[in-house]
């Protein structure tokens, strides 16, 4: 079990420092994962998740900012049995690790397919207080930590529309 603690932002627009060129794919020089993940449901949070070559089965209990978390790890053959019996629409993303201040990591998901044009960053921290004192840096935007929407188990029923 591990005690998940994270503020959750919404990005309108990267700064220029971040981009390493600009064309119709966001390319990022920071490590990186490709991701896509299914949920079997999502009260509470089950979901499968595909991250590079490593597969995971993930329970989550409820919460905003701090959450309990499990992690299981799955062959391939199990996470493609179980991706049979998702439901909803399956999010696909590209996860970029970019360095921050406090020796924390800023985990930048730029959404692929059904919620094209979301892009969403997640700070998690070691403890409660640290969350509460950290200062974002401003390119993070609107802090959507406690909003039911930008959950991923949600977006997976509810397809993005960007405004």
């Amino acid at each position: 079990m591990l005690m998940e603690i994270e503020r959750k932002f919404l990005i309108r627009e990267l700064p220029e420092s971040l981009l390493s060129h600009r064309t119709d794919t966001i390319k990022l020089d920071f490590p990186f994962h490709e991701i896509e993940q299914g949920y079997l449901c999502t009260k509470p949070v089950v979901r499968i998740r595909r991250q590079d070559d490593s597969y995971f089965l993930t329970y989550k209990s409820k919460g905003f900012m701090s959450r309990e978390e499990y992690n299981l790890p799955l062959t391939k053959e199990a996470y493609e049995h179980l991706r049979t019996k998702t439901d909803g629409v399956y999010i696909k993303k590209t996860r970029y690790i970019i360095p921050a201040d406090m020796g924390l990591q800023i985990e930048l998901d730029i959404f692929h397919g059904a919620h094209k044009g979301l892009m969403l960053a997640e700070v998690e921290f070691p403890d409660e207080q640290t969350a509460l004192n950290y200062q974002p840096p401003v390119w993070l935007g609107e802090e959507v930590t406690f909003s039911e929407k930008f959950h991923n188990s949600y977006l997976s029923q509810h397809p993005f529309i960007s405004a």
